[in-house]
C-alpha cells in the first residue's frame, strides 16, 4: 500500500514509528543521516529512498495544481 500522510508535528518521527513504513522518501537535497525517522525505518528492515530533482516537477506545484483544480 502506498500512503501520503499530512501531520501536524515539527517532524513526522511519531508517525514514522507509528506507520512502521517499509521505504522513507526524501529529495535528493537531503543525506540519508538527515531525514528523520531513518534509523527507525532501516532498524525494521526498510530502505531510505533520495529521489533526484526533476526539472519541472515539485510537490509544490503539485499542490497548487490540486488547489486550483
Amino acid at each position: 500500500m502506498d500512503l501520503v500522510v499530512v501531520f501536524d508535528e515539527d517532524t513526522p518521527l511519531a508517525l514514522i514509528n507509528h506507520l512502521q513504513p517499509n521505504i522513507l522518501v526524501k529529495g535528493g537535497d537531503y543525506r540519508k543521516e538527515e531525514v528523520v525517522g531513518h534509523k527507525e525505518v532501516e532498524a525494521k528492515g526498510g530502505s531510505v529512498v533520495l529521489l533526484d530533482f526533476i526539472p519541472g516537477y515539485s510537490t509544490s506545484l503539485i499542490e497548487a495544481h490540486i488547489k486550483n483544480s
